[in-house]
């Protein structure tokens, strides 16, 4: 999977805070990413579907 990625304007980037943890409830493992300045602006995915940091580079 190639990453799919932008450019962010300097003046967004200074803000926003943005976060990214793994949630387990137990059954599955999900990584959400969230935009912690705005409110409703995450995502969230199985873990089995992500890529690997490694991978990115």
């Amino acid at each position: 999977m190639t990453p799919d990625t932008a450019a962010v304007s300097v003046s967004v980037a200074d803000d926003t805070e943005v976060m990214a943890s793994v949630d387990d409830d137990g059954e599955t493992k999900r990584l959400v990413i969230a935009d912690i300045s705005c409110e409703d602006a995450w995502i969230s995915m199985h873990v089995k579907d992500t890529t690997s940091l490694p991978d990115w580079q």
